[in-house]
């Protein structure tokens, strides 16, 4: 089982990386964590760290954004067209049970957007580091201009390179390649600083209060709630087409950023606690003397909170720039959180195909 599990997920990774629509989203992830790094310069906060802090949010929502799509896009392609043409039924009339397949597809899908989220994640990482021209007495940051835009061409160089002579698919071999490049970037900036001169390796993680190294594990919880959105694409693309499952992802994305506002806002309006359980709350709703319309919105707006990944836990800008450090028990905490969703939605997926038509 372990065997076949691997195969479909390495055969779905490939597949996954090599559709033109991936190297498209990240080329344009990468062009827009660039040009942020010029349009946060207008925060309109004549001083203080409105720039940097604006940098931030663009970058982790640039970030959120490409992996929603990049979800969608993907996992439509390596299963509702399989499914959809037929090919699927190679897979699962051989002794590999259906759940194998969901689990494998999802492995495959999941790790070809991590690969795409460390990428950007890389890239976010050299702006902030580059920090935001403000003034016009601001320097360029040489090794991260240098390094970072020398690491994209030579990937492109690279990989048609490899196309022409060598006949490897150039969409996989580009991103493979700039996921190596890049880190050899980071690498190349951690050594040096701005103005050319060697540094420490760790020195960029523990300037500035340590900023960068709580910007580097926020990104793993970003991480974290992408691959949340890729499980509802996988699970939805057993039953949907690619818009139907773009859309599904997109509600999920928002539904999650603002179920925990909803149900704040009817602990507010009822004076509620908020360590108030789940049957309690919905006991106090029904007891009070509001009309049953608003009950039931009110009910609604909880049970929205219980359903559905609650993704403010795994949003850290706002930590990051209120300057609030993680613990290792919130990150383990939320991570824990995180892996419980991923498996239910998981399980949803896998009882979704479980009675699907294929044939």
């Amino acid at each position: 089982m372990l065997r076949q599990l691997t195969t479909i997920a390495r055969n779905t990774f490939v597949e996954s990386i090599r559709q033109p629509i991936f190297s498209v989203l990240v080329l344009l992830g990468a062009l827009m964590l660039v040009l942020n790094v010029m349009l946060s310069a207008y925060s309109m906060e004549v001083s203080g760290p409105g720039d940097d802090k604006m940098l931030l949010d663009m970058g982790l929502s640039t970030i959120a954004l490409i992996g929603l799509l990049l979800a969608a896009f993907t996992a439509t392609g390596v299963i509702s067209r399989e499914i959809e043409n037929k090919t699927v039924l190679t897979v699962v009339s051989k002794p590999v049970n259906r759940p194998v397949f969901v689990l494998g597809k999802f492995v495959g899908v999941g790790a070809a957007i991590m690969l795409s989220c460390y990428i950007l994640s890389l890239i976010l990482l050299l702006t902030v580091r580059h920090e935001v021209m403000s003034t016009a007495s601001d320097r360029l940051d040489g090794p991260v201009i240098s390094f970072g835009f020398g690491a994209g061409v030579l990937s492109l160089i690279l990989a048609t390179w490899g196309n022409y002579y060598l006949r490897r698919v150039f969409t996989s071999t580009f991103i493979v390649t700039l996921a190596i490049t890049e880190t050899l970037a980071f690498a190349g900036v951690l050594v040096l600083g701005k103005g050319w001169v060697l540094q420490t390796p760790w020195h960029e993680f523990v300037i500035n209060d340590g900023r960068m190294a709580q910007i580097a594990i926020g990104l793993i919880m970003v991480h974290e709630a992408v691959l949340l959105l890729a499980a509802a694409a996988v699970a939805a693309s057993t039953r949907l087409g690619q818009v139907m499952t773009l859309m599904v992802c997109v509600g999920l994305f928002a539904l999650g950023l603002i179920t925990q506002s909803l149900a704040q806002y009817v602990n507010y309006k009822l004076s509620l606690p908020h360590d108030l359980g789940v049957a309690a709350s919905f006991s106090a709703i029904w007891q009070t003397d509001l009309g049953t319309p608003v009950r039931l919105v009110y009910s609604a707006a909880q049970a929205m909170y219980m359903v559905f990944p609650n993704l403010q836990f795994l949003w850290p800008a706002d930590a990051i720039t209120q300057d609030n450090p993680f613990t290792t028990g919130y990150v383990l905490n939320v991570s824990a959180y995180a892996a419980l969703q991923l498996t239910a939605i998981l399980a949803v997926a896998i009882a979704l195909f479980q009675k699907r038509e294929v044939g």
